[in-house]
C-alpha cells in the first residue's frame, strides 16, 4: 500500500477548500445581484463583488452608480467607504478605476490643444467655459510646465456656454482664445465656422458618463472627476508618467 505524507494530503484538501470558498463567494455574488435587481425591479446591476470591509458587497449599477449591501440585501448604503487606517476614500478610488478609459481612443482632433514647455506630460479635460472650477483649473494649468492639455469643449451648463464654445472653437488660435477666457476673463470674439465638433463632444461626454466639469483624464486613462488642487494634480500626472 502506498504511503502518503501529511503535506501531500493537506495540499489537495487546501486546494479543495479554496475552490469551495471561491465557488461560494461567486454564488453569494450571484444571489446579491438577483435580490438587488428584484428590489430595483429591473436588470440594473452590472457587477457584484464582495469587499474586504465588514462583509459588504460592492454593487455596480449599469448607470455607473456604486452602492453597498450585505449578503441578504437587507440594507443599501449609498455613500463612501473611508479606510480609517489610510484615510483613503475607497469608494472614490474604485469609481475612478471603474470609469477609466482607453486614452488612445479619445478623438484628440476635437479638442483645444495647449502645450506648456516640452509637453511630455499629457492630460485631457472636458470643460464648460462657464464652469467656475474649470476657471480655477485653467489658472493652475497656466502655471504648470512640461504638459500638453487637450480640452474638449463641453457646454452643458447653458446656452451661453454653447455660444462661447462655438466662438472659441472658431477662433484663429483656439488655445489662446480658451486661455484668455478661463485665465484672464477675456470674452472670446464672435467667430463663425463649422461647430459640429462641439455637438460631437457633448455626445462623447455623455457616452463617457461625464455629468460634471471639469473632468480630467490622465494619460493612463484614469479619471479625476472634478477640480483637483494644483499640487495634487501635479502629483497624479507625475505618477502616471513614471
Amino acid at each position: 500500500m502506498k504511503a502518503f505524507s501529511v503535506p501531500s494530503l493537506i495540499r489537495p484538501l487546501g486546494l479543495a477548500l479554496a475552490l469551495g470558498t471561491a465557488t461560494l463567494a461567486h454564488a453569494d455574488e450571484a444571489e446579491v445581484k438577483k435580490s438587488m435587481e428584484a428590489f430595483i425591479g429591473a436588470p440594473a446591476v452590472e457587477k457584484v463583488t464582495r469587499t474586504d470591509y465588514a462583509g459588504l458587497y460592492e454593487v455596480v449599477l449599469k448607470n455607473g452608480q456604486l452602492v453597498y449591501t450585505d449578503a441578504k440585501n437587507s440594507f443599501i448604503i449609498d455613500g463612501s467607504i473611508i479606510d480609517t487606517a489610510t484615510r483613503r476614500d475607497v469608494t472614490q478610488a474604485r469609481l475612478n478605476q471603474l470609469s477609466a478609459i482607453d486614452f488612445s481612443t479619445l478623438p484628440l482632433d476635437q479638442a483645444v490643444k495647449v502645450v506648456k514647455g516640452k509637453g511630455s506630460r499629457v492630460i485631457a479635460t472636458f470643460e464648460d467655459p462657464n464652469c467656475g472650477y474649470c476657471k480655477r483649473l485653467g489658472k493652475d494649468l497656466a502655471q504648470m510646465d512640461d504638459v500638453t492639455i487637450y480640452t474638449f469643449l463641453y457646454p452643458i451648463l447653458s446656452e451661453d456656454s454653447r455660444n462661447k464654445s462655438d466662438n472659441i472653437w472658431c477662433a484663429k488660435d483656439k488655445g489662446k482664445a480658451w486661455t484668455d477666457w478661463v485665465v484672464d476673463g477675456k470674452e472670446p470674439a464672435k467667430a463663425s465656422c463649422d461647430t459640429a465638433t462641439i455637438g460631437r463632444n457633448v455626445e462623447l461626454g455623455q457616452s463617457l458618463r461625464i455629468s460634471g466639469t471639469p473632468t480630467i483624464f490622465l494619460a493612463d486613462g484614469s479619471r479625476i472627476g472634478g477640480y483637483l488642487p494644483k499640487a495634487e494634480l501635479e502629483k497624479a500626472i507625475d505618477a502616471v508618467k513614471r
